[in-house]
């Protein structure tokens, strides 16, 4: 199995892909860069676009795996959901199944959620909503990670900026796109 993950440092924090490599026993390359939105990967003029392009258009993958930035899907669902149809249409034409990687909110608390102007509570909410959309509209699989963290005792999954997962908040990511990939759920 070879599984193209798309992303920023929410999927390559605590090294999940090693961890999801590891799990599926699949081959795992990762395009990521810190606060990189997937519309990145679409610009064949940005590093990232330039290797997603050309890895779409030259090799064989069973999954494209796509992680927005951190807070995209809640303050910019409109977008997100261009970027995911978009990247979604290129995975398929290049024979791979799209997965969307449903990233979590903030922790409850956390300063970056008043500079949002959210509630964790509406953070997530509007995140599912995007999520969910993003999947039906696209064909693509949800591979909803934020579910255990929108818990009430999701503490421990956090890291202590409140945003990125804590290696165990890493370790659960990796699980469930491991089982998303596996069976081919379709949560939404």
């Amino acid at each position: 199995m070879r599984i193209l993950m798309l992303g920023n440092s929410l999927t390559t924090a605590n090294h999940m892909p090693d961890m999801l490599a590891e799990l599926l026993t699949a081959e795992v390359r990762v395009h990521a860069r810190g606060g990189a939105r997937l519309a990145e990967h679409l610009n064949p003029k940005t590093r990232n676009g330039a290797l997603t392009q050309a890895a779409l258009a030259n090799e064989a993958w069973d999954f494209v795996v796509m992680q927005e930035m951190s807070h995209g899907p809640a303050t910019s669902p409109t977008a997100y959901a261009r970027s995911v149809a978009s990247l979604s249409e290129a995975a398929k034409a290049a024979g791979a199944q799209p997965v969307i990687y449903g990233t979590w909110p903030y922790r409850a608390g956390c300063a970056k959620l008043v500079k949002l102007g959210m509630s964790h509570d509406d953070m997530s909410l509007r995140m599912a909503e995007a999520f969910a959309q993003a999947a039906a509209d696209s064909g693509a699989l949800l591979a909803d990670v934020a579910a255990p963290f929108r818990a009430g005792s999701a503490d421990e999954l956090y890291a202590a900026d409140g945003v990125h997962p804590s290696p165990a908040g890493s370790r659960l990511a990796a699980l469930v796109l491991a089982e998303t990939m596996g069976k081919g759920i379709r949560p939404w």
